[in-house]
């Protein structure tokens, strides 16, 4: 694949909520519509479809959205992050590349307040209830909290600087009308949080989200002929590891290992571009430990430096490498990935008013999922 072939031309999203009585699918209906009216485009000019995972079937979605011949559809193998931010705009290049489609919508939605919420991702898994759930070591939180202690043992990690992740997208959630979580947030805040797993706080741990967002791609050339400016996906990457998603996180012999390497090399090699020549980055932030590893792995941060550049105030307003500019998943929205793309996007067209990043030309977006990460290189076209 090429770079700066396809361009995200419009986005979507619903609010984003502890909770709702609506459906999946009236919430990803929505942001559909939005994303295509946004893009100038009528639901008729959709021919090609991506599924990243909503648990809902999307020849319904299709139906729904009074769509015609859908000429292309794909379903992303990967999961969460991974599959918004990466294997989304990946299927869809492709098929745009081969002429199988001209605009691709890629949509996303999540019920956090189901039954059970985010832990039953794992609850039916065999390893953990036999060897894992009856010492109690079960559930996200749990797992990351294992990471963090881990990074602490390798490189050291004060309070200070694992709030500091927190009270970055707090600030940035603060500057954002539709963001979830914008109470202030400060050192002294942040230690009266609830400790969850240890060093882990509520305020280090992702919101829980009612919420469905949405994007359009098409080619840069018919991308410059709709209303904005078009947001050009100059690379993507991939990266995974050998850990079935049962084990990953809690078998695998480095818990620190997340493939967001992998992806960020791939991503920068084919946009041609570095980690120096970025304005800002959206970071997958499901934990504030997730987010601080990711933050290196993308090379705004050296390995064992990333508390040290949350603590200096880099990445909150007024940074010099501006991060979760939305408030992210801890602040924002937890809808994996997808809102995060919606942000760059928005900061790359201009649109963000008060949390507008200045001149803001060049976008890292980075997801995680689980044994899967990717890395998406945005830039503001012509």
């Amino acid at each position: 694949m090429k770079g700066s072939r396809v361009a995200v031309v419009g986005v979507g999203e619903t609010a984003y909520v502890r909770a709702t009585d609506r459906s999946l699918m009236s919430l990803m209906v929505e942001a559909s519509h939005k994303a295509i009216a946004d893009a100038g485009l009528e639901p008729s000019d959709i021919d090609g479809m991506i599924d990243c995972g909503a648990s809902c079937h999307l020849e319904d979605l299709a139906f729904s959205m009074g769509f015609g011949d859908l000429a292309f559809t794909a379903a992303a193998s990967v999961v969460a992050g991974t599959a918004t931010v990466g294997a989304g705009l990946e299927l869809a290049q492709l098929a745009i590349d081969a002429g199988l489609a001209r605009h691709v919508l890629v949509p996303y939605g999540l019920k956090c307040s189901k039954p059970g919420g985010p832990r039953t991702l794992h609850a039916s898994e065999p390893l953990k209830a036999d060897l894992e759930m009856p010492v109690g070591y079960f559930g996200q939180p749990a797992y990351f909290a294992v990471v963090a202690n881990r990074y602490r043992h390798e490189h050291g990690l004060t309070e200070e600087e694992l709030a500091a992740v927190s009270i970055t997208t707090r600030a940035w959630a603060a500057l954002t009308p539709q963001a979830q979580k914008r109470d202030p947030l400060d050192l002294a805040a942040y230690r009266k949080s609830p400790m969850v797993a240890t060093p882990l706080r509520t305020a280090d741990c992702c919101l829980m989200t009612d919420g469905a967002g949405a994007y359009v791609v098409s080619a840069v050339e018919r991308a410059r002929d709709l209303p904005h400016t078009p947001v050009v996906v100059a690379g993507i990457g991939i990266g995974t590891n050998p850990w079935p998603q049962s084990m990953v996180l809690t078998q695998n012999p480095d818990l620190m290992a997340l493939p967001g390497a992998k992806s960020a090399a791939k991503a920068y090699a084919m946009a041609g571009l570095a980690a120096k020549d970025l304005d800002l980055a959206q970071v997958y932030d499901c934990f504030s430990i997730s987010m601080l590893l990711q933050t290196e792995m993308l090379g705004l941060a050296g390995p064992g430096e990333g508390g040290r550049f949350y603590a200096s105030g880099a990445g909150a307003p007024g940074g010099r490498m501006p991060v979760n500019t939305s408030g992210g998943h801890l602040a924002g929205g937890y809808v994996p990935g997808v809102n995060l793309l919606i942000e760059a996007v928005r900061q790359l067209r201009g649109d963000r008013g008060a949390a507008q990043v200045a001149d803001a030309r060049v976008a890292a977006v980075a997801g995680l999922g689980g044994n899967s990460h990717a890395t998406a290189i945005l830039t503001r076209g012509l």
